[in-house]
């Protein structure tokens, strides 16, 4: 790292000034404030309780900065004592290295926590500054394995999970100190695009024209199923979002957990918080059937994509989920000219309804020397399972073909 700069480790988003963090969020991100990666997002996280040391969380946020103290670029940063809340799964790692009587954890994570979608990392006013944050970014995850006088631990690896394009190429980068080895994982996503004119879709009906005969059929199957007779469907703003509102919100995400017999990651601190601090980046869903409210899912959003993230139900109504998670969701990001909606982790019912499989990368490094080569050719071996995965997939997209007259 040049001498002209400082790197701060930050045990709290609250050390970087929420101004400073959103702007340099905003220069890495083609001026778009990517509402998961916003500092009110991240500090919301911590300030409910949700991702701190005492979770498994510990917040370890680096800070560019030149010598006078000013912010040139951060990283969001933890140390994970546990693999939860990632979607991407290392614990055969983890199992690994206890078979062999070495601690796998701590780690190093750079993340969004419980929030798996694409996201820049490396956040920089200025090519020079993200070079120098992702070279020191190397340099700390080296010696944090190294020895444990700097955070008072030594840790196990290094990963940075859901990678941009750019932010790839500078950790995944040969000449990075690193030399970390990549990792692929599939995602659906649903793009604003009419396949054949290649234009946005003026409405809901032109994106159903756009697919097969059966899945138009089966999609308006499912959209009458869930229209029940005095169901009403209410697209709420964060900003307009009541207490009441959000506690039944919270009421049906709690119950999702509890059918599969797990506890809720988020508190309802957490999801009040966010629609105070950053409500126009937050869309909430609500049913309600003879005026009481039965099911909720909770969206984020920019002007360039919309994030699926929760939603639950105290109801059984036929196909409920799959109008509140994705036909509400498309409908909305029509209606806002939203370029992208991303369906979050798993699911491949998601390529029915339009949504369709893309590649993600994350950067994984580990310091033990008897583990670099086993872990890189698992890897291989994982990324010819998932090119074939997706080849099979595409076999399988909701769709018409080009010369398709259905």
């Amino acid at each position: 790292m040049s001498e002209n700069y400082r790197m701060q480790i930050c045990q709290s988003i609250g050390e970087i000034a929420q101004a400073h963090w959103n702007s340099m969020l905003l220069a890495s991100n083609d001026g778009i404030l990517h509402p998961a990666m916003r500092h009110e997002y991240l500090f919301a996280l911590e300030n409910s309780g949700s991702a701190r040391a005492d979770s498994g969380w510990g917040p370890m946020h680096l800070c560019l900065t030149d010598e006078a103290g000013h912010a040139l670029g951060a990283m969001p940063m933890y140390i994970k004592s546990h693999s939860y809340g990632e979607y991407v799964f290392d614990w055969a790692w983890a199992q690994a290295y206890e078979r062999h009587g070495m601690p796998y954890y701590p780690k190093l994570l750079s993340a969004i926590p419980f929030t798996p979608v694409l996201a820049p990392k490396l956040l920089a006013h200025t090519p020079a500054h993200r070079q120098a944050l992702s070279n020191s970014v190397g340099e700390i995850a080296i010696r944090c394995a190294q020895s444990d006088a700097v955070l008072g631990c030594r840790t196990s690896s290094f990963h940075a999970l859901f990678l941009n394009s750019s932010d790839q190429a500078d950790l995944l980068n040969p000449s990075n100190p690193l030399q970390a080895d990549s990792r692929h994982v599939v995602q659906f996503h649903w793009e604003n695009k009419h396949p054949q004119t290649q234009e946005k879709f003026k409405d809901f009906e032109d994106f159903i024209n756009s697919l097969s005969q059966k899945k138009r059929k089966n999609i308006r199957a499912e959209r009458r199923k869930a229209q029940i007779e005095n169901l009403e469907i209410k697209r709420i703003s964060g900003v307009d979002a009541t207490e009441d509102q959000l506690n039944f919100f919270y009421t049906c995400y709690a119950n999702t957990y509890a059918e599969h017999g797990s506890t809720p990651y988020l508190n309802l601190a957490f999801f009040k918080e966010i629609c105070t601090t950053m409500g126009e980046q937050v869309l909430l869903v609500l049913a309600y059937l003879d005026g009481k409210a039965v099911a909720s899912s909770f969206f984020l959003h920019s002007s360039e994509r919309l994030y699926g993230r929760y939603w639950g139900s105290i109801a059984n109504i036929p196909c409920m989920h799959f109008e509140l998670c994705y036909y509400q969701a498309i409908e909305f990001a029509i209606e806002q000219e939203i370029a992208w909606f991303e369906g979050g982790a798993q699911g491949e019912h998601k390529m029915a309804r339009g949504l369709n499989p893309v590649p993600l990368k994350s950067a994984h490094w580990v310091y033990a020397k008897e583990f670099k080569e086993p872990i890189r050719r698992f890897l291989e071996r994982e990324k010819a399972h998932l090119q074939a995965y997706e080849v099979e997939l595409s076999e399988h997209q909701a769709f018409k073909n080009r010369d398709q007259g259905l």
